[in-house]
């Protein structure tokens, strides 16, 4: 008699303006993506982002999760995903200079 469904929303004045409703019937998929991200929220990539200026292997960690499509899964992952991909090869370049300036260093000693 006076049950609720999950499919119906507050109409009262109270409410007009404040909710918006997160499912959209058209596109079921969408309703997916109403749960958290994992890692305080952060996901997946953005934590990877983070913890990789403390262990930089982390970013490949990250980087292969981007190549293999991961985000696929949730694409709010992606951003996450991408800068960890970004800072991974940028950290690969800069340790390919400082090896080889180490490398030519030695060399002339």
């Amino acid at each position: 008699m006076g049950e609720t469904h999950s499919d119906e929303f507050c109409q009262c004045q109270g409410c007009v303006g404040k909710y918006t409703l997160l499912r959209d019937e058209e596109n079921p998929r969408l309703a997916i993506f109403e749960r958290r991200l994992p890692c305080c929220g952060c996901g997946i990539g953005w934590s990877s982002f983070l913890l990789g200026f403390v262990c930089p292997l982390i970013w490949y960690f990250a980087a292969t999760l981007y190549c293999c499509k991961y985000y696929n899964r949730d694409p709010r992952e992606r951003p996450g995903l991408a800068a960890s991909a970004v800072a991974a090869l940028i950290f690969a370049f800069l340790a390919i200079i400082a090896l080889t300036v180490t490398l030519i260093i030695c060399a002339h000693k």
